[in-house]
């Protein structure tokens, strides 16, 4: 009995030591994580144009337009400065892998961050973020997260810049966003029982504290990232003006449920190939991770992030304008053509043609960036003996974000160092 007790005293310090630690480097990573000063940088002169060289034109069929005649032809050169704004949750990391690959295609100038993955989210995005900015510099893309500040950006990039964005339906981004952040936010930590998602949405009044560290995670996610107030309710003026605000902004607005139909309007947009738009899909979850919700909670989750969805349903309806004024026939051909080569790159890629658990990838450089205490996102093992034809593309598309922004010269050194340490409370 005196045995048993000493064990369980040991395993309580070794667990009170442990998490003294953990608190310890949460701390230290918490004040490395906070934005640079801003200074009153000086304001400088924003080029137009930041395309380094005419891009080749091609000739293209306007085809049922909105702009143009049906059958009519023309020439069309492709957009090269082009700011995305990857909102969490959303696809965003296979849209940041055609961006990359893309931008190295042309010779693109990134505006990059500084020593992480993001620019300082959650606070705002600021100019003096950008690694090696000067003012009157040329970007050409940005695309990390970012709290979305549009003054701030339009001071980076060129006036021809095109604006691009993704949603997700809001029932399922709040149940991707609780699986993937929550241990992240310590509201979450007091939720009883094993269905913390379903306990938290039969009351989330309950628990959900708006001053809470990361609480925003929690609440109209997508509303957040574009910058504005997550905790507005619906018939707050505020939320329509948001909404007006991020419509006359961005161009174009993508759907991750019409993901392919999506992509379309971006090569019609931007008068891209086909081939640019090439994609594995990345940083995926394994089914068995994702709740299902049922009716009763799907209903709940819409209507505790009731000012994502109105934001939703709004583009939404553009969205299908947008498909209308493509040609529906023509979508549909296009659609399945991207599919088709889609399908042959990934007989020609991957190893054993679909992705896989995360113990199942054999290298370190294929391992895609997993949520604390979990390892649910799925990667991909490249096929032996790729022909030499295709060897780089491949290499290209199955690369994890964070790998991929080391490639283009990124220093990632304070999320790195907070890999280390999920690593250890994965452990």
């Amino acid at each position: 009995m005196v045995g048993k007790q000493g064990r369980q005293w040991r395993s309580m310090c070794k667990g009170l030591v442990l998490g003294t630690l953990l608190t310890s480097c949460m701390i230290l990573l918490y004040c490395l994580s906070a934005p640079q000063a801003h200074f009153n940088l000086p304001e400088g002169p924003v080029p137009y144009s930041c395309s380094h060289r005419p891009a080749q034109a091609h000739t293209r069929l306007f085809k049922n337009s909105s702009h143009h005649s049906p059958g009519q032809t023309g020439t069309c050169t492709p957009k090269v400065d082009i700011m995305f704004m990857k909102t969490h949750k959303t696809a965003s990391s296979t849209l940041l892998n055609i961006l990359f690959r893309f931008g190295e295609k042309h010779r693109l100038k990134f505006a990059f961050p500084n020593s992480r993955n993001d620019f300082f989210y959650p606070y705002p995005f600021q100019r003096s973020q950008v690694k090696d900015y000067r003012p009157g510099m040329c970007f050409n893309i940005i695309c990390n997260h970012m709290r979305f500040n549009a003054p701030e950006v339009a001071k980076v990039l060129p006036t021809d810049t095109s604006y691009i964005t993704i949603l997700r339906d809001p029932a399922e981004l709040f149940e991707s966003s609780f699986h993937y952040f929550g241990r992240l936010v310590p509201m979450t930590w007091k939720i009883p029982g094993e269905d913390k998602l379903g306990e938290f949405l039969r009351d989330p009044r309950h628990y959900f504290d708006p001053n809470g560290f990361n609480s925003f995670y929690l609440k109209n996610l997508l509303f957040f990232d574009f910058g504005q107030e997550n905790t507005l309710e619906l018939g707050d003026p505020r939320v329509e003006e948001g909404i007006r605000a991020i419509a006359g902004r961005f161009q174009l607005v993508m759907l991750v449920e019409h993901f392919d139909e999506s992509l379309m309007l971006l090569k019609d947009a931007l008068c891209w190939e086909m081939d640019d738009l090439l994609f594995f899909k990345l940083n995926a979850r394994k089914d068995s991770t994702v709740s299902k919700l049922t009716p009763e909670l799907r209903v709940k989750a819409l209507q505790w992030n009731a000012v994502d969805w109105r934001l939703y349903q709004h583009f939404n309806v553009t969205f299908w304008r947008k498909v209308d004024a493509y040609g529906r026939q023509r979508m549909a051909d296009d659609v399945a053509e991207l599919q088709r080569r889609n399908a042959v790159m990934a007989a020609i890629c991957i190893e054993g043609g679909h992705a896989v658990d995360a113990g199942s990838i054999q290298e370190t450089a294929m391992q895609p960036w997993q949520p604390i205490g979990e390892k649910s996102i799925m990667g991909y093992n490249l096929k032996k003996n790729v022909d030499k034809a295709h060897r780089k593309l491949c290499l290209k598309m199955l690369t994890p974000e964070l790998q991929y922004l080391t490639e283009l010269g990124v220093n990632l050194w304070i999320t790195k160092l907070w890999g280390h340490v999920r690593d250890v409370i994965n452990w």
